[in-house]
């Protein structure tokens, strides 16, 4: 059996008193409500946070700190009823790098870079969801983005996506991530180190599997056996944010074992009794106030209860984590960098469209994860299996992969 000894407390990240501002985004308070995680993690929080609302949470304490971007051609925040939201939708999570107002652990870099990219996109029968990691290394195409003087920057050809934050905050990471998909973006939501770090010690923590000892002084992770652990604070973001320690130490091994957390994090949130825990609730609703940065869309308490309502029923088997298909760049122009795999990637967004159902295969987790043995059994999906796309189901206990 594998180990379940909880490895030391690891220190928690103290969030700073001043919230650090994405670069190039117009930001404003607003007296609404919040969410969406990041997740790493993403469209849990929205079930968590505002599932927590419904159950009687007093929550005016946390709107005087809630920051938010206007995200362009978002949709109007405030819905007549707190319902179930109608149809499919699309959320963005960012994770960014910044260190500024993150302590000082972190070696000072003075740019901003969106090294996660999720897109979550919910079905319109609220029957299945999809998250989509999208590398940092990918180039693509970036288009005009709105700046602070009103203003817009110039049209850029085969630029990284993680220079996108820089470029224009995030709606110019929303409107790339538009333009190559053309799926709709309607809500986003950006989290930087402090709050991965604070979210995963809200919600208890989350039991990863790590095949065999991961250590990497880099990211500062200290996994020395194999098996099973309960990260939170420090180690859980050193855990996601560690990319030399797993698989062949490239940003798409580091996604597959971005995706183990993930996974484990929505099995952790149904099976532990989070959503009936008002204390814990009211925990996870403070992190999300004091460090997330949300677009208006997500700035209501009606939206946050209707996405929460639409979430909450949608089996293990059926929320899907999968890399954006890519390829190799062209080694001697572009070392490192990852280019679309145009035809699956077509697949997937028409697919995604129509709300058809999809999945991946045997063997498809990615370089930094494997299949857990002896976990159980775990739900099996009808949908079609798309050859060549990589990823797994929330239903799949996997083991990161150690480099």
């Amino acid at each position: 059996m594998a180990n379940t000894a909880k490895p030391a407390a690891p220190e928690l990240y103290s969030a700073s008193d001043e919230y650090p501002q994405p670069l190039h985004a117009t930001q404003k308070r607003v007296g609404g409500w919040q969410l969406v995680t990041s997740l790493a993690l993403g469209v849990i929080a929205v079930l968590v946070v505002s599932i927590g609302t419904v159950l009687g949470l007093t929550v005016q304490n946390l709107q005087s700190s809630l920051i938010t971007v206007e995200l362009p051609g978002a949709p109007n925040p405030i819905l007549p009823t707190i319902g179930e939201i109608e149809g499919g939708f699309n959320v963005l999570v960012v994770g960014s790098d910044t260190r500024v107002g993150q302590g000082d652990q972190f070696e000072f870099v003075d740019s901003e870079l969106n090294d996660v990219n999720l897109l979550v996109h919910v079905s319109e029968n609220h029957e299945r969801a999809v998250v989509i990691s999208f590398p940092r290394d990918l180039l693509l195409d970036v288009p005009a983005c709105p700046q602070d003087d009103g203003t817009e920057s110039a049209p850029r050809k085969m630029q990284p996506l993680n220079t996108t934050m820089g470029i224009g905050g995030l709606p110019c990471v929303a409107l790339t991530i538009e333009e190559l998909t053309g799926l709709e973006i309607g809500y986003a939501g950006l989290m930087t180190f402090t709050g991965v770090a604070q979210l995963s010690t809200a919600v208890g923590g989350v039991e990863v599997c790590v095949s065999a000892p991961l250590v990497d002084p880099w990211s500062g992770v200290n996994l020395p056996e194999a098996g099973y652990h309960t990260l939170e604070g420090g180690q859980a973001l050193a855990f996601l944010r560690t990319r030399k320690g797993v698989g062949d130490g490239s940003d798409l091994s580091r996604i597959s074992s971005q995706q183990v957390y993930m996974a484990a994090l929505v099995r952790t949130l149904q099976q532990d009794g989070v959503l009936n825990d008002i204390g814990r609730l009211y925990g996870i609703a403070r992190v999300a106030a004091d460090t997330m940065v949300l677009s208006t869309s997500l700035g209501s308490l009606d939206v946050m209860v209707a996405m929460a309502r639409a979430l909450r029923g949608i089996p293990n088997e059926n929320i899907l984590f999968i890399q954006y298909p890519v390829l190799d760049a062209d080694p001697e122009l572009y070392a490192g960098r990852v280019i679309p795999n145009q035809g699956l990637a077509a697949e997937v967004v028409k697919r995604l469209l129509a709300d058809e159902p999809f999945t991946v295969g045997e063997g498809s987790l990615g370089f930094g994860s494997t299949d857990a043995e002896s976990l159980g059994e775990s739900g099996v999906s009808s949908a079609e299996e798309l050859d060549g796309l990589v990823g797994q189901t929330a239903g799949d206990e996997t083991c990161a992969v150690p480099r």
